[in-house]
């Protein structure tokens, strides 16, 4: 009896021991400002390490480790093509320790040239479509860089960029690329993070060029003098932009609105007969949903006129509205455009993560940044 009351007691002291030294790690805490902390740290997170591009190279980080992964694998515009799950792999294993599928959905989004005025990777198979058609598993894909992603990898074995320890610090990746063009004004970006989010156009190659090399001999160029070469936004699949007073409002404070239209002509047949080309739709526009939008309007009469509607897409946008005789085709038009998505705005955000930290930013403000950097 005295052996089984000694053990108990040893064990009640090792219980209290062990309470006492557990309410000397528990700190008390007010479940408001826990909240606020950890909310504050998590939005911080998406704002900097997902959501956002680096005003540098235009890039988010998840685009960033494809193109250094596939850089370090030799996946070059000169290699041959690798399937996308290898890549998806590579990245997933030793850069970015997110869901595979979201890895994948990024990739396919640099090969699309509906997505990216200027891809930056090459790709093989189905990567999907203008109609909203998902890319097939990447099994199934094939992918390598473009060519104008080495233009945005050129010298990053040469000490240009810092890197930085990956996820579980066996590799070192860059912080940022060494990129020979402004991308970020090149392709523009699509981002929401948490209170705040992105959305800047695409644009001609040339045209930024030649601002850039403006802006470089004239280093007190205003937003205003490079609207002299930059007249807008260049969307991939095509559409007219209206208003230059907005534009111009757009890129001098990184916010405003702009019209954007889908370019429609209207031909005239034989005996009285006319019909309507659509030829062109406007940015990030769903050319499925566009027709069923159109024939749903039909269906329910509330557009009046139109004989037959057809996709005569290929590689370019053909949308055919046959009229019936007697309707009015510049109406018909007219409705379209105020009643589909036909006709759009799209909405500057300009908003790049500038030295770490997000910012909305100027048209200068941009190509500015880019210049410092090469200059580093």
């Amino acid at each position: 009896m005295a052996k089984k009351h000694e053990e108990r007691s040893e064990s009640e002291k090792a219980e209290a021991h062990a309470a006492h030294m557990l309410a000397e790690r528990i700190v008390a805490r007010s479940l408001t400002h826990e909240m606020r902390e950890s909310y504050i740290d998590y939005a911080m997170s998406v704002i900097t390490d997902r959501a956002l591009p680096d005003i540098r190279d235009g890039l988010k980080p998840v685009h960033r480790r494809i193109l250094f992964a596939m850089n370090q694998n030799n996946l070059t515009y000169a290699a041959k093509f690798r399937k996308s799950a290898f890549v998806v792999g590579e990245v997933m294993g030793n850069y970015h320790p997110h869901g595979d599928a979201a890895i994948y959905a990024s990739l396919a989004g640099m090969a699309q040239d509906f997505t990216l005025r200027y891809p930056l990777i090459a790709g093989q198979g189905n990567f999907g479509s203008v109609d909203g058609d998902n890319p097939a598993a990447p099994r199934y894909t094939e992918a390598k860089m473009a060519k104008l992603a080495s233009e945005l990898l050129r010298d990053i074995n040469k000490q240009t960029v810092n890197m930085v320890p990956n996820y579980d610090s066996t590799k070192q990746e860059p912080s940022v690329l060494p990129t020979a063009v402004p991308n970020l004004l090149l392709n523009g970006i699509l981002g929401i993070a948490v209170g705040m989010a992105t959305n800047i156009p695409p644009h001609n190659i040339s045209e930024v060029i030649d601002a850039t090399n403006h802006l470089l001999e004239n280093d007190d160029a205003t937003t205003e003098d490079l609207l002299q070469f930059i007249k807008g936004p260049d969307f991939p699949m095509g559409g007219v932009v209206y208003g230059a007073s907005d534009i111009a409002h757009a890129y001098t404070h990184g916010r405003g609105g702009v019209v954007t239209r889908g370019e429609a002509e209207i031909i005239e047949e034989k005996a009285g007969q006319s019909k309507i080309v659509i030829t062109s739709i406007p940015y990030r526009v769903n050319k499925a949903d566009l027709i069923e939008s159109i024939a749903d309007l039909v269906r329910e009469k509330k557009l009046e006129g139109i004989k037959d509607l057809r996709d005569e897409s290929t590689a370019d946008i053909r949308i055919v509205i046959e009229l019936k005789n007697g309707s009015y085709p510049q109406n018909v038009l007219n409705f379209l455009y105020k009643h589909t998505q036909l006709e759009t705005t799209f909405h500057y955000n300009m908003v790049a993560l500038v030295d770490g930290v997000p910012q909305t930013v100027s048209l200068r403000t941009c190509l500015e940044e880019f210049i410092k950097h090469r200059k580093m």
